[in-house]
């Protein structure tokens, strides 16, 4: 395993399936486990995610595809979770493959509902594994752009730095630079609050509000980041780095960003059940922007920008209102 450990997928979404290209640049053979039965088959016979990224494709001999997560844990020691937070517990009530000497990743850039935790917490408190086999993928990086191969970054995070190397040099290629780092809560949790963050600028945008606020909005997002990171983990770090501030702006600025795609509809109009419905991905920050709310009540950081997004969201409150507040606390 230390020398030429095997690499599983779980998930198959849009960063799932980037994940898995990105692997299969430097691996003979990862496993891939996604849901869809419909998917598995697409993919097997056309080479294709048919539901996401639908241009990247496979050479199907390089992927033991299975809709069993017990098959997928068990082929592999490095295990890579890329599935909405919101269905990951759902999706482990059907694991009984032991997870004892595994090394868990997670690319998953939310809070567990039922327990309110991210998710290296999650399988530390619930599964008993160590914090040395745990990690975190953190961009600033969006799937889309990895299908195109464009030039993209990735922060790996892990308290054990050979594994993070490990991780890092298998996902890394010609358009994939990626970086280590052993902040594991500090760039998990920045991950987590970037995403309610680019709700708040979709929201501005929705209402007509134009560059230069954006600008003020995501700068003061920054600060209110460190804040409330550093009341839940306090280490030295540096917050203008690429895992915080880097992923923060392209979440929010992006095109292809879906948590602001979900803020400019509510700020357009739509209700929260609506603007879900419409569209065909998930937005973490939606379930986020709850989950920090609450922690923060333990905390106490000064969040405007998060209470003004679960306010709207949570609270049915009229965004204009709501913004027109916030505005006079920013500076």
């Amino acid at each position: 395993m230390e020398n030429n450990p095997k690499f599983a997928v779980i998930g198959g979404g849009s960063w799932a399936t980037a994940i898995a290209k990105m692997l299969c640049e430097n691996q003979k053979k990862i496993a891939w486990y996604m849901r869809s039965t419909y998917a598995l088959e697409h993919l097997k016979h056309q080479s294709n995610n048919p539901n996401y990224l639908s241009s990247v494709e496979f050479d199907v001999k390089q992927l033991h595809l299975t809709n069993n997560i017990n098959e997928a844990v068990a082929f592999a020691d490095y295990i890579i979770f890329a599935i909405p937070s919101a269905f990951l517990s759902g999706e482990l009530e059907n694991l009984t493959e032991s997870l004892d000497g595994k090394v868990i990743f997670s690319a998953i850039k939310g809070i567990v509902p039922e327990t309110s935790l991210i998710v290296g917490e999650h399988f530390h408190k619930n599964y008993n594994i160590p914090y040395e086999n745990i990690g975190v993928i953190t961009g600033p990086c969006h799937a889309e752009e990895v299908a195109l191969e464009r030039l993209s970054y990735l922060t790996i995070a892990c308290s054990e730095k050979d594994k993070a190397k490990m991780l890092a040099k298998n996902l890394s290629s010609h358009y994939i630079n990626a970086k280590i780092s052993d902040d594991i809560i500090g760039t998990e949790y920045a991950a987590v609050l970037k995403n309610i963050y680019a709700i708040a600028a979709g929201i501005a945008h929705g209402l007509g509000y134009g560059d230069n606020f954006q600008a003020v909005l995501m700068s003061n997002a920054i600060r209110e980041m460190k804040k409330f990171i550093r009341k839940v983990h306090k280490m030295k770090r540096n917050i203008n780095n690429s895992a915080y501030l880097g992923d923060l702006l392209v979440t929010g600025y992006s095109v292809f960003s879906r948590n602001r795609m979900f803020g400019n509809m509510i700020g357009k109009g739509y209700t929260v059940k609506s603007a879900q419905m419409e569209m065909s991905m998930v937005a973490e920050g939606y379930y986020a922007s709850k989950s920090a709310y609450k922690l923060n009540q333990e905390y106490g950081a000064k969040t405007p920008i998060i209470d003004a997004v679960y306010a709207i969201l949570y609270e049915n409150k009229e965004p204009k209102k709501v913004f027109k507040k916030l505005t006079e606390k920013l500076d």
